[in-house]
């Protein structure tokens, strides 16, 4: 990685989804077949999960603290690992769920709406998310003033959606996710066990008159996505976010 996020935060992960306009097959021999050849190539993913009536997903270990997962949903298939490594390590599993989709599941370029990238950094701490998120994003903003003179925000996950081209195909989700609620706020008894969570979305929505290629574009979106982290995430979030998380402990 170019630079070492799993060391800026307290989990990382990096997870895949292509969004499709038609419905991804269901059938037992289809989905058995599709996650049987991933097991070959991950031999550890060997958890295969039913959620509901139409969610399947194969997973390694949750446990182990760095783990793969594929999911299929009835017009999403996602791919994602915990905790990697490296961005090397991260993308082989994307990369082969991309290679196997047209002749496993049918997938064609057609059918793809929107490819999604989203690099997650999730921040152990105690205390009052709202006021973290606050006193690192907001201060001396003009959002600063509406909380002066109140016991501070009941609600501070702030979340902002930037295109990276003209035409508006090419986008960059960034949300900061404060899990604290008002009942905490009112109690001032604050749940250590759940993180602030950061979230960089890059997606892809195919462009008129253009071949989707998913290989290309995944490829594409990743180079962006980690030097959008690079250059703006990590420097004006990440490192305010734990500077503000260090103050409190």
């Amino acid at each position: 990685m170019s630079i070492s996020y799993s060391s800026l935060c307290d989990d990382f992960f990096v997870d895949m989804y292509i969004n499709t306009r038609f419905d991804l097959p269901n059938e037992r021999d289809i989905l058995l077949t599709f996650f049987e050849r991933i097991s070959r190539q991950f031999p550890l993913m060997q958890s295969l999960i039913r959620d509901g009536g139409s969610s399947y997903s194969l997973e390694e270990d949750p446990n182990s603290g760095q783990n793969r997962w594929v999911s299929i949903d009835s017009d999403r298939l996602g791919a994602g690992f915990v905790n990697p490594d490296s961005f090397a390590q991260a993308f082989e599993l994307p990369r082969l769920v991309i290679d196997l989709i047209p002749y496993m599941l049918s997938v064609r370029s057609l059918d793809i709406d929107s490819l999604d990238l989203t690099f997650g950094m999730d921040f152990d701490c105690s205390g009052n998310h709202n006021e973290i998120i606050a006193e690192a994003l907001f201060g001396g903003s003009a959002f600063a003033k509406i909380f002066d003179g109140s016991p501070g925000p009941l609600n501070l996950s702030p979340s902002v959606v930037v295109a990276t081209d003209d035409d508006c195909t090419t986008r960059m989700k960034l949300t900061v996710d404060s899990k604290t609620d008002e009942s905490e706020i009112r109690r001032k008894k604050f749940d250590k066990d759940k993180p602030i969570s950061l979230y960089l979305t890059a997606r892809q929505y195919p462009a008129v008159g253009k071949d989707f290629n998913p290989k290309e574009v995944f490829e594409r979106l990743s180079r962006a996505a980690v030097e959008f982290m690079d250059e703006k995430v990590v420097p004006n979030f990440v490192m305010p976010l734990t500077n503000a998380i260090a103050h409190r402990r």
